[in-house]
């Protein structure tokens, strides 16, 4: 989703905040770093975290102070004086949470493409672990080793990039919990967002959640035909541009009472879990693509056996012989 082959680090700042009882010290200068081997090195510090990402948020309010300080940077304003006051303001909403201490920084971007299109953005980042590393170099004729320790291939353990896109912003939240409060709701204060990557994510949710566990409760139906239909909806998502709910249901469920089934636990789906998602919507590939990873199309026969279902369900029986023992019987063309 976030491609940063082709951005720039404008400039960064970079803050350390105090463990629990430590103080808490702040530049008061910003970074500027314009060779090309050392953006390629802070574009994969920075920006190569968010790639394969397809959940985007949003600002909750436009009150929020993350908000409005990011805005102001992102206006032109000095970077140095925003982001202190963004760390003070990660210190203050973490104080009864123990946060770990550490390195966070501020960072400014050019050219970051999102959606195919290039934006400004910013980026907070919190670092609470530096790596250890070796360096050498040439004194005297003598190598000379020294242990040192820095940022470089760790991602951060939090983070959050803003990427300035139309009226409202588009967050990329990386947490190193599931859901850290103090981080996501009370520091960036986000929401997810109503755009077609989350719609594209959260109908595909909806309907594997569904074939896998809805579908067997209100109907007979066999684990192959499990399968086709995962298959069935995954190729819808990749075949086509645009989604419709009536057009899908008809091409992947077909029977009436399995397309009002679906419905229903859709409504349901959406009402419990509070996620709103339009019956018409663009499909995202990239979320698709991440998506389907989790579609199956293994069917699992006690300890000896899997069988790969990719293709024409028809070419499958399923049987039990006189014994009791049951099997399937597979049809095919060719062997490879």
């Amino acid at each position: 989703m976030v491609n940063g082959k082709e951005a720039f680090v404008e400039e960064f700042v970079l803050h350390r905040i105090g463990a629990e009882g430590e103080p808490s010290v702040f530049s008061d200068f910003s970074a500027v770093i314009k060779g090309e081997l050392e953006q390629q090195f802070l574009r994969k510090l920075f920006l190569r975290p968010f790639t394969n990402m397809a959940f985007t948020c949003e600002f909750a309010s436009e009150k929020s102070t993350l908000r409005q300080l990011c805005t102001k940077i992102y206006d032109g304003e000095s970077i140095v004086e925003n982001s202190v006051a963004i760390a003070k303001q990660l210190i203050a909403v973490a104080q009864k949470d123990k946060m770990p201490g550490g390195d966070l920084i501020v960072a400014k971007f050019s050219a970051v493409e999102v959606g195919g299109a290039e934006h400004e953005a910013v980026g907070i980042f919190k670092f609470d672990e530096k790596e250890v590393f070796l360096e050498s170099r040439l004194k005297d004729e003598t190598i000379v080793l020294r242990m040192k320790r820095g940022l470089g291939n760790n991602k951060p353990n939090k983070a959050c990039l803003v990427v300035f896109s139309g009226n409202s912003p588009t967050l990329f939240i990386i947490d190193n919990q599931a859901n850290t409060e103090y981080w996501q709701k009370d520091f960036i204060g986000s929401r997810a967002k109503k755009d077609h990557v989350n719609s594209t994510s959260d109908r595909m949710h909806i309907t594997k959640t569904f074939i896998t566990e809805q579908l067997p409760q209100d109907f007979v139906v066999e684990k192959a035909d499990q399968i086709d239909l995962l298959n069935r909806s995954v190729d819808y998502f990749k075949n086509h541009t645009e989604f419709d709910q009536d057009e899908f249901t008809q091409e992947v469920f077909q029977e009436e009472k399995a397309i009002q089934s679906y419905k229903e636990y859709s409504d349901r789906y959406q009402k419990e879990n509070d996620v709103q998602v339009q019956d018409n919507f663009e499909i995202s590939t990239h979320a698709v693509k991440k998506q389907a990873r989790v579609f199956k199309s293994v069917l699992k026969l006690d300890k000896n056996f899997h069988i790969y279902i990719h293709g024409d369900r028809n070419k499958i029986e399923h049987g039990v012989d006189e014994i009791g023992r049951k099997f399937y019987k597979i049809f095919y063309e060719q062997e490879s």
